[in-house]
């Protein structure tokens, strides 16, 4: 890698990553008219090829489970949408000693967005002023009002089911109408009825009616396998096709982003990457810079872009890149439930994720923690998954009929839930670049520290209160020992990514809702952004991931980077138009 190919032709506006902010940027910063090249880590998705949708075990030559069953209870099975890993080969990350942390990452078109839950939850008024409301952390530089505008722009262009419910700091939306509930829905929603609990149709970005060009779902239940004809969202066949069609798109894939390169003018002119087919290093220049690689990925590329001007990092005079690291706080329980046992068989497909959800139902009341959590659910009788009953062979001895039997008869009547909850960032908690290993590319890794606070663990006990709770108010009983530890029937998919410590809380990373490493503020020497996503040291440079996210609300973070994104790219269009980059 001695000689770096530069590139002559500047383009418009360089971004780095395609996932959901990425490609949400794209789509803005075309159609808008500006020139657009996009640098992707991993290949060009085609759905036709890529995704095992509607796929049988015995066409897979590990029935799904991998080589050696290594993928069991993971979440990148061989039925998964491709290029998502909990571990790449040859590009390693780091914990510290006394530190645990689990990185999601994916390599292909359109990132993680490819094989999302698609929980599409606004951020609420009170989750943009946490230290208004509590004192605890800080407050976002922007409002809910401020970014509602662009809640409506993302939910009416990509689809998005709910209901109209006015729930407090759970804002309504732009809604399709939601599926009915299934059987085990119509169980938990009793249940919770008979406990107050709010228990309401969940807001998923899956089409349940034609949208922009778009097919309705049918109902296969198969989302994390991909969706061929694109009824779930994912930034590879939504958002990029868009800005392909504008002919002002660029997309160079396998293209592993190496460093950012600070110019003499004081702003970014180039991004170096490995072109990794070659293993050369080529630079893209532009005039402006977009980095949307997830918040993690955008943390290290900010941290490797070292110059005179920013020993430290580009635009890290803060010393903040890196820092006020979040996950979201997880627990997990399973219940079974006896009565689902006379259920007759039927078909209970339906989308792939819950039609029923319960958001934070005790708000603005006193806890014994701050903030909040929603719970989500499934079960029943769907599709079953690698090791699906690995939990009734390992609790039933026999085998061949009578075990056969068995597993019939408990077949779907297991039901798990899931909270997924706020953590309040900590100083402890933070991602750095590991001193010592580099990638197979030679480009310095992350290291984690990783520490759950008192807060977060008095709320994952109080979840595990309240599933107990639904569980029994439902006629359930709570599952323990070898059986709750294999994946539920026809769990989330998410479930089976989830490790809970002796403390019923998941490990750092395990719900890849990870936010917060290059935070936004009004304040240049606590923050990396301005209020639009504007690096304060370098105007030309600008984040669209997770990454600026100032707190890590009770709501998975993928609808707000969106907005965020499409926020911020409006802002570039109008910075540009000013010739003001």
């Amino acid at each position: 890698m001695s000689q770096i190919i530069r590139q002559e032709k500047v383009y418009d506006v360089c971004i780095i990553g395609s996932g959901a902010g990425g490609g949400t940027a794209a789509k803005v910063l075309t159609e808008g008219g500006l020139s657009v090249v996009m640098l992707e880590a991993g290949p060009v998705l085609n759905p036709e090829q890529d995704f095992e949708e509607h796929v049988w075990p015995y066409e897979l030559p590990h029935r799904g489970a991998d080589i050696g069953g290594r993928a069991r209870h993971e979440l990148n099975t061989e039925f998964m949408a491709p290029n998502g890993f909990w571990e790449i080969e040859g590009e390693p990350y780091t914990s510290a000693p006394g530190s645990s942390f689990r990185w999601f990452r994916s390599r292909i078109e359109g990132g993680r967005t490819n094989h999302w839950g698609r929980i599409a939850l606004r951020f609420g008024p009170a989750d943009f002023r946490a230290h208004s409301t509590d004192g605890m952390g800080d407050d976002w530089p922007i409002t809910y009002e401020e970014l509602r505008p662009y809640y409506d722009k993302v939910e009416s262009y990509i689809g998005v089911f709910g209901s109209k419910e006015n729930v407090p700091n759970s804002p309504d939306g732009v809604f399709l109408p939601p599926p009915k509930p299934r059987c085990t829905e119509t169980l938990v929603k009793k249940a919770c009825d008979r406990l107050n609990i709010r228990c309401v149709p969940s807001r998923l970005a899956i089409l349940t009616e034609p949208l922009n060009g778009r097919q309705s779902c049918h109902y296969c239940a198969q989302c994390g396998r991909g969706c061929v004809s694109a009824s779930n969202f994912s930034s590879s066949q939504v958002m990029i096709p868009p800005a392909r069609e504008t002919g002002r798109f660029t997309l160079i894939p396998n293209a592993m982003a190496r460093e950012i390169i600070f110019g003499k003018k004081g702003t970014v002119e180039a991004v170096s990457y490995i072109e990794k087919s070659t293993r050369s290093e080529k630079q893209v220049r532009a005039r402006a810079f977009v980095v949307a690689a997830s918040a993690c990925e955008t943390a290290r590329l900010l941290l490797n872009s070292r110059s005179a001007s920013f020993p430290d990092g580009l635009a890290n005079s803060s010393g903040v890149v890196g820092r006020y690291l979040t996950d979201s706080v997880g627990s997990h329980l399973a219940g079974y439930f006896p009565q689902l046992e006379k259920v007759p068989p039927h078909n209970h497909d339906g989308v792939g994720g819950m039609h029923l959800y319960m958001p934070w139902w005790r708000f603005g009341k006193k806890n014994e923690f701050l903030r909040g959590y929603h719970i989500e659910f499934g079960g029943g009788r769907n599709m079953p998954g690698v090791g699906g009953f690995d939990g009734v062979c390992a609790e039933h001895e026999g085998y061949g009929v009578g075990l056969k039997q068995k597993c019939r008869s408990s077949y779907g009547t297991v039901i798990g839930f899931s909270g997924r909850g706020e953590m309040i960032p900590n100083e402890k908690s933070y991602c750095e670049l590991d001193p010592k290993v580099v990638d197979k590319w030679g480009i310095p890794v992350l290291r984690f520290h990783w520490q759950w606070g008192e807060n977060e663990i008095k709320m994952a006990s109080d979840m595990q209160a309240t599933f107990r709770s639904i569980v029994e108010a439902g006629g359930g009983t709570v599952l323990t020992g070898a059986r709750a530890k294999g994946r539920p029937h026809g769990a989330l998919e998410s479930e089976n990514t989830l490790q809970e410590d002796s403390a019923h809380i998941s490990i750092g990373g395990a719900i890849i809702h990870e936010v917060g490493t290059v935070r936004m503020g009004n304040d240049a020497k606590r923050s990396v952004l301005n209020r639009n996503c504007q690096a304060h040291d370098v105007k030309n440079l600008f984040v669209a991931d997770a990454a600026p996210f100032v707190t890590n609300a009770d709501k998975n973070p993928t609808l707000t980077i969106m907005a965020l994104s499409w926020r911020t790219s409006e802002y570039l269009l109008d910075q540009a138009k000013r010739g003001e980059l």
